[in-house]
């Protein structure tokens, strides 16, 4: 892990600055951990500190929801995400011009924050409508 890595990962704010810079409730805050979608360390007093890397996934959650997608579907972004991630190592560099997983899933992630964004079908909406409010 690089420096940079280490710093946004670092547990340094507590909750209330988190929610100025978020301007999500603690309640919300609480509510998306008990979702399992962050995962903030806690201090020796049992406080949730939160990382740069955590206030990045709750503005990501948050501007989800704005665009209609509801916590099963960020859930499902989020795997899909992470398990790019995990994959993205172990994956052997692509020579050909056929569609990686990779790029397929970021297609659909696409479709789905723009069929949410402008409320209009897309051309797979029949196959993620339960994502949507």
């Amino acid at each position: 892990m690089t420096g940079s890595k280490i710093r946004r990962s670092m547990p340094l704010f507590p909750i209330g600055p988190v929610m100025q810079l978020t301007e999500l409730t603690a309640r919300q805050i609480r509510y998306y951990e008990e979702h399992q979608l962050i995962s903030p360390a806690r201090s020796e007093g049992n406080r949730r500190m939160f990382s740069l890397n955590d206030i990045d996934k709750l503005l990501e959650i948050k501007d989800l929801i704005d665009q209609g997608i509801n916590l099963a579907g960020i859930k499902q972004l989020f795997f899909v995400k992470n398990q790019d991630v995990l994959a993205a190592d172990l994956r052997p560099v692509k020579t050909d011009r056929e569609l990686s997983n990779d790029e397929i899933r970021r297609h659909l992630r696409k479709e789905i924050v723009q069929a949410g964004r402008f409320n209009h079908p897309s051309s797979t909406q029949g196959n993620v409508t339960r994502f949507f409010h």
